[in-house]
């Protein structure tokens, strides 16, 4: 039986226009905030109250969806990405921003819980795999499709904004043409706190806190630093379209090595890997290969450590280890714009890529003095 049921390519098409609205969103606000001459730390806070919603959103999801459904669920969380969209067209103050960016944050993140754990449900342990790696395929797709439109569109607020809420709401329609059953809707409610503390997924829930911190910033404040080198929002989009291309291209290829070598060797050497790809981009030179290579490996990240931590749970604790680590990579989120916005502001905006370097270096020293005390987990397939 093929692991792409009817209700699985559904749930991909709804996904791939959400994630085209959303690639749109976080290149753009960050440039409308600084053609408004907002400070690189206002910048920052607005990003980071995105990722604050994410947090929120993450919390309620399970819950949420053993209350209503996995289709009512997502219904909901188009609708409030949609109202949160349209209200950026209100005020471009400041506060205003802060607001309906976490209202977003939190709509996506439901749409992500949603979408990740009814793939997983629909999945064995077998195809598992091919699910996920479909699903980040098809996220990475959209976000260079979102990418690449910043250069044959009008990038103007108001010209913007009514066709990409236009595009949340469609997104809605795969979902009324299928049901995706809710098999724990009888159980009692899994918490995500006894997730968070399974040692023998510790590894993993690390991998995705330092994947948020190191993609958060880049989402976040690489199109700042595109913008403060001089580039126009067009040629923003083409270079933000690149490195999440080498997401995309990584996929297949990092996915098998973690399957035949294990998770481990791999997550060193993808941090390894990103160490360098920062320490390049501070050289200044050869930018393009330097953004390949640093995409390829970080945004290749978040899969393996989610595949890792999600082998060690039971099928009915799938919908909680989601949101556990959704969780994990959120706070990153939250915690690595923020942070690095400062030292952006008050020193220089390549610092950018030594906050990377760091975090990632923290990361590759837990992996080594940590690998006599963990399993090295491969997919069962």
């Amino acid at each position: 039986m093929s692991a792409y049921s009817r209700p699985v390519m559904l749930l991909l098409c709804g996904l791939l226009l959400l994630t085209v609205s959303i690639a749109v969103l976080n290149t753009l606000v960050p440039l409308w905030l600084s053609h408004e001459m907002l400070p690189t730390w206002q910048v920052g806070l607005v990003s980071s109250s995105y990722y604050s919603g994410n947090l929120v959103g993450t919390l309620i999801a399970g819950l949420l969806i053993k209350r209503i459904g996995f289709n009512r669920s997502y219904y909901l969380s188009c609708l409030v990405f949609a109202v949160a969209t349209a209200g950026l067209a209100l005020s471009m103050t400041f506060w205003s921003w802060i607001g309906w960016r976490f209202v977003a944050g939190m709509g996506c993140a439901l749409i992500w819980v949603v979408v990740e754990s009814a793939l997983l449900r629909s999945g064995t342990v077998k195809n598992r795999g091919q699910l996920l790696a479909a699903y980040m395929i098809i996220y990475y797709i959209g976000t260079v499709f979102g990418q690449l439109l910043l250069g044959m569109v009008s990038t103007e607020l108001f010209n913007v904004l009514p066709w990409v809420t236009a595009l949340i709401v469609i997104a809605m329609l795969p979902l009324l043409f299928t049901h995706i059953t809710n098999q724990d809707s009888e159980q009692p409610h899994t918490s995500v706190w006894p997730m968070l503390k399974r040692r023998s997924a510790r590894l993993g829930i690390n991998g995705c806190v330092i994947s948020g911190i190191i993609l958060g910033s880049l989402y976040g404040l690489m199109p700042l630093f595109l913008n403060h080198q001089g580039m126009s929002d067009a040629d923003v989009g083409y270079w933000m379209a690149l490195l999440v291309s080498s997401g995309i291209i990584g996929q297949w290829p990092v996915g098998r090595l973690a399957d035949r070598y294990g998770r481990l060797i791999v997550l060193r050497v993808q941090v390894f890997v990103v160490i360098l790809g920062s320490i390049a981009m501070l050289s200044g030179y050869a930018m393009a290969p330097t953004l390949f290579i640093l995409g390829c490996a970080g945004f290749t990240l978040y899969p393996v450590a989610m595949s890792w931590a999600c082998e060690k749970v039971n099928p009915d604790e799938l919908v909680a280890m989601n949101q556990a680590l959704l969780m994990s990579y959120t706070i990153g989120s939250l915690a690595g714009p923020t942070m690095t916005a400062m030292l952006m502001q008050s020193y220089s905006d390549r610092l950018l890529f030594v906050m990377i370097a760091v975090v990632a270096l923290i990361y590759l020293v837990v992996l080594l003095r940590k690998a006599d005390k963990h399993q090295n987990p491969v997919a069962a397939a």
